[in-house]
C-alpha cells in the first residue's frame, strides 16, 4: 500500500515540489519514498511506500521497465502476480526479475500485454499511473470497486494527480476554488460523489476506469469503463445456473480463495471484527486456513444500542482467534474529531469514520495489514433498506398520491421525540427504534411517485440541498437517469446496484481507505475479489432474501464455521452517539461552527434552515444530527483549507 503523487507542465517540472506532494501523503507510505523526472524535464512523479510484499530495494518506485520506455508509480496489491508471472514465462518471455514484488510484476505485463489486456486479467486493488516515453502519454488506471483512490485534474497550467487530494494542494500552481455544485452533492448523500471533488476541474477516477493524458495534460480523454458492473449485473441475474447446494459449495470455495490470496504479506497481518456476518465471516475462513490463531481487532463502546464488542468476542472465543478489544470512552472518541478533515481531505460526513479510525489505530499497534468485511450488504442484500426499505414501498405503490401527500405532512407533524416516549409503555412489538429520527425522513419519502425517486429520497440527507447551499446547483446523477440503468429484475436488485456504483465507493471505501492510511496500515477487502462480486450476481435474489432477512446465502456459509445461535441478532450499525454528543460535550463547539453570524460571513450557507435545524435538535423536538453534522463536518474542513 503506497501513495503516488505527479505533476506533468510543459514548461517544466520540479522534482523537489513533486516530493514536497508526496510528503503530504507519508502517511500513505512512511518505508520508503522516491521521485523520478522524465528526460525531457516536464513530468515528474514520485513515491511513498509502505513495503508489505518483497520489503527489500527491489520493491522501490517509481519503478523504470528494463527497456526503458514505461515508467510506474503504483499504489494497492495486485494478488494474484505469482500467476501472472507464470502465465508471462509460459507465453515465453525471459525475464531477469530482480525481485518478488508484484510491482514488478505489473510492470511487466503492462509492457508485454498492454494496457487493456492488463487490467482485464488482474485481480486486486489499484491505483496507478504509467508513462509511455514513446507514446509519450500517461495512464490513469483505478481498480473495479474503487478501493484505491486516484485525484486528478489541471490547476494553474499544470496537470496534477495523486491519491489524496492533500498532496496536490501542495503545489505551488494550486488554485483550489470550492465547487458549491459539488457541495449540494455533498450534502444530500454525506460524501461527495464520483467523478467530482470538492474542488473545481479536480476530478476522482472513477471505478473500473482509465484515463489517457496527453500533450503535458492539455488533452485527457474521457474515462473510458474496462468492467462495466450494469451489464454483470444484467447478464448474470438474466443467467442464473447451479442449485442451492452447488451455489453454497461454491461461494465457500469462491470465499476461501478470495481471503486466502490476501492473507499473502511480508508483514504481521490481521483482521477487524466487528461480529457481523461479514467480518465473522472473513475472520472464519482465514482461521480454517490458518496455522495460528488469526490477530483479530474489534472496538467496543460503553454506550448500549452502539456495542458489538461482546458478540465479536464471543465468534473470536469460538474460533480461537488472538484476540485484542479496545472500549472506548466517549472522550477518546471525541477527540478523534478534530483530526477528521485533515485526513479525509474534502468534507466526509459518514459518523462511523470515528470508530473506523480507531479501531485502524488499535490493528496498527500489532499488524500492519488488516482485512475488512466490506462489501457484504451490496452484493448479498443486508441493508435494511434492501428489506424494511423495500417492503414500506411495496406497501406504499398501491396508495393514490395524493392519500401519500397528505400521509406525509401528517407524519412531518406529529413531535417525534414526544410520540417516541410514550410508545416506551407499548410492549417491545410495537416499539420503533429512533422513530423521532427516521419520522421526518418517513415523511418525505412517502411522497414520492417511483420505485427510484423513493430510494432517491431514502438515501438522501437533506432534501432540497440546493436549497441550502448559497450559488450551489445540484448536478444530475446516476439517480436521475433510471432510463439508463440496466434491466434488473427489480427495486431491490437496482438499489443493491445503485449502492455499489455511489455509496460503496465513495462513502464506505473511501472511509476505510482513508482510515487505515492514516495510521499506515493497509486494509484489504476480501469481499470485493471482482470474482465474489460476479458470482453475487448470478445469485437469484431468493437466495439472498429469505424469511424476512438479507445475506441468506453468505449466512449458510458461515455457519459452516460458527454455530447460528452466536449470530441471530438484529443488525446494527457500525456508529456513534452523534445525537447525544452533540446535546452535551459537543454543543460549545458545535455552536461555534454553526454560528449564525459566521455562517454568513462565510457565504456557504443559508443559515435559516441550519439554525432552526440545531434549535429544534439541543431542544429535543427532533433529532436531526446527521444533517447537522454533514454541516459540521463541511466547516471543520472549510476552517482548516482556507486559503
Amino acid at each position: 500500500m503506497c501513495g503516488i503523487a505527479g505533476c506533468w507542465n510543459k514548461s517544466g517540472a520540479d522534482a523537489s515540489i513533486v516530493e514536497r506532494m508526496a510528503k503530504q501523503i507519508q502517511h500513505r507510505g512512511p518505508d520508503d519514498a522516491g521521485v523520478w523526472l522524465n528526460e525531457k524535464g516536464d513530468l515528474a512523479m514520485a513515491h511513498r511506500r509502505l513495503a508489505i510484499i518483497d520489503l527489500s530495494p527491489a520493491g522501490h518506485q517509481p519503478m523504470t521497465s528494463p527497456c526503458g520506455r514505461f515508467t510506474l508509480v503504483f499504489n494497492g496489491e495486485i494478488y494474484n502476480h505469482p500467476d501472472l508471472r507464470a502465465d508471462l514465462e509460459r507465453e515465453g518471455g525471459h525475464f531477469d526479475w530482480r525481485g518478488h514484488s508484484d510491482t514488478e510484476t505489473l510492470l511487466a505485463t503492462l509492457r508485454h500485454w498492454g494496457i487493456k489486456k492488463t487490467i482485464q486479467r488482474i485481480n486486486g486493488m489499484f491505483a496507478f499511473v504509467l508513462w509511455d516515453s514513446t507514446e509519450r502519454c500517461l495512464f490513469l488506471v483505478r481498480d473495479r470497486m474503487g478501493e484505491k483512490p486516484l485525484y486528478y485534474g489541471c490547476s494553474g497550467g499544470s496537470f496534477l494527480f495523486g491519491s489524496e487530494l492533500k498532496s496536490l494542494v501542495a503545489h505551488p500552481h494550486w488554485q483550489g476554488d470550492i465547487d458549491r455544485n459539488a457541495l449540494t452533492l455533498y450534502m444530500r448523500h454525506n460524501y461527495i460523489p464520483a467523478p467530482r471533488s470538492i474542488y473545481q476541474g479536480i476530478s476522482k477516477l472513477l471505478p473500473a476506469h482509465f484515463v489517457v493524458v496527453r500533450e503535458a495534460g492539455q488533452v485527457i480523454s474521457e474515462p473510458k469503463c474496462y468492467w462495466d458492473l450494469g451489464q454483470i449485473a444484467k447478464s448474470a441475474s438474466a443467467d442464473t445456473k447451479g442449485s442451492q447446494e452447488e451455489l453454497l459449495n461454491e461461494l465457500d470455495e469462491l470465499l476461501r480463495d478470495a481471503i486466502g490470496r490476501r492473507m499473502a504479506a511480508d508483514v504481521p497481518l490481521g483482521v477487524f471484527l466487528s461480529g457481523g456476518f461479514d467480518s465473522s465471516t472473513v475472520v472464519a475462513l482465514m482461521q480454517a486456513q490458518s496455522t495460528m490463531p488469526v490477530k483479530t481487532f474489534t472496538i467496543g463502546f460503553h454506550e448500549k444500542g452502539y456495542n458489538e464488542a461482546v458478540h465479536a468476542k464471543a465468534v473470536a472465543n469460538h474460533l480461537g482467534t488472538d484476540h485484542t478489544e479496545l472500549y472506548v470512552t466517549p472522550e477518546e472518541a471525541m477527540a478523534v474529531i478534530p483530526r477528521l478533515p485533515a485526513i479525509w481531505d474534502e468534507p466526509f460526513s459518514d459518523s462511523s469514520q470515528i470508530p473506523t479510525l480507531l479501531v485502524s489505530e488499535l490493528a496498527r499497534q500489532h499488524v500492519t495489514v488488516s482485512l475488512s468485511g466490506d462489501g457484504g450488504d451490496e452484493l448479498f442484500c443486508g441493508y435494511n433498506r434492501y428489506t424494511q426499505g423495500y417492503q414500506v414501498w411495496r406497501i406504499l405503490r398501491f396508495f393514490p398520491s395524493p392519500m401519500r401527500r397528505v400521509l406525509g405532512e401528517l407524519l412531518q407533524a406529529l413531535p417525534g421525540a414526544s410520540l417516541e416516549s410514550l410508545i416506551r409503555f407499548l410492549p417491545t412489538y410495537f416499539q420503533i427504534p429512533h422513530l423521532a429520527d427516521r419520522l421526518p425522513k418517513l415523511a418525505d419519502v412517502v411522497k414520492e411517485s417511483s420505485g427510484e425517486s423513493y430510494y432517491h429520497r431514502l438515501i438522501s440527507h437533506w432534501e432540497d440541498p440546493a436549497s441550502v447551499v448559497l450559488g450551489g446547483v445540484e448536478p444530475l446523477t446516476v439517480f436521475d437517469a433510471p432510463e439508463q440503468l440496466p434491466k434488473l429484475p427489480g427495486l431491490r436488485e437496482r438499489m443493491m446496484y445503485l449502492d455499489s456504483m455511489t455509496y460503496l465507493p465513495d462513502d464506505i471505501l473511501t472511509k476505510i481507505d482513508r482510515a487505515s492510511m492514516a495510521v499506515s496500515l493497509e486494509a484489504r477487502v476480501p469481499l470485493l475479489d471482482h470474482r465474489v462480486v460476479e458470482f453475487a450476481w448470478k445469485v437469484p435474489m431468493s437466495l439472498k432474501y429469505r424469511n424476512g432477512k438479507g445475506k441468506w446465502l453468505l449466512r449458510e456459509v458461515l455457519y459452516r464455521y460458527v454455530p447460528r445461535k452466536l449470530m441471530e441478532r438484529p443488525k446494527m450499525g457500525f456508529g456513534v452517539p452523534i445525537d447525544a454528543w452533540l446535546c452535551g460535550p459537543l454543543r460549545e463547539w458545535a455552536e461555534e461552527l454553526l454560528d449564525k453570524k459566521r455562517l454568513r460571513e462565510e457565504g456557504f450557507f443559508d443559515p435559516a434552515p441550519i439554525r432552526k435545524m440545531w434549535q429544534e435538535h439541543v431542544n429535543g423536538k427532533r433529532r436531526w444530527h446527521y444533517y447537522l453534522w454533514d454541516v459540521l463536518m463541511f466547516q471543520g474542513w472549510l476552517e482548516r483549507n482556507k486559503f
